[in-house]
């Protein structure tokens, strides 16, 4: 039982990993060239500081996921995994919500602000980052798992020792 809760786990790990890598990736290579009449538009992730701050965060919780993979089990350091998860996991959730948000914006425009939609003209760009944002969606999820079963396995042994 315990070794099967043990291979669940690393392959939770290792999704989590492979989600933020695929994310970075996808986002990174995401560029677009496009003219429109006599105006050319360009459109990469490094433009928009929203999407910067996504690929930064992603980069950081990636090599975060690969050091933990290979952390001893009958370490004492996974007390300390329960904390970086939590701080790790907020991290995630504030990137992709600004990213989403400029993604958004966008996609619709904001017609407020006098914000024009540019996914009409640079349509293959928005699909990378509709990507992107997807496989970030799913390593957010997967790292909101691993902290709760993180917290349970930290915590659970504490609750069940008698004094």
């Amino acid at each position: 039982m315990a070794k099967a809760r043990r291979i669940c786990h690393l392959l939770f790990r290792f999704l989590a990993f492979s989600a933020t890598l695929a994310s970075v990736i996808v986002m990174t290579t995401s560029h677009e060239r496009t003219s429109f009449l006599t105006l050319s538009i360009e459109a990469k992730y490094t433009i928009s500081p929203a999407f910067k701050y996504f690929v930064i965060a992603y980069s950081i919780v990636t090599v975060y996921g690969f050091l933990v993979l290979f952390l001893p089990r009958e370490s004492l350091l996974w007390r300390l995994v329960v904390a970086l998860d939590l701080v790790f996991t907020m991290l995630l959730i504030s990137s992709i919500s600004a990213a989403l948000a400029i993604a958004y914006v966008g996609k619709k425009g904001n017609n407020h602000a006098g914000w024009l939609p540019i996914c009409d003209q640079v349509s293959k760009f928005c699909d990378r980052v509709t990507g992107a944002l997807a496989a970030g969606f799913a390593a957010v999820i997967i790292y909101i798992v691993l902290l709760l079963h993180s917290i349970h396995t930290v915590l659970d042994p504490l609750l069940l020792r008698k004094p």
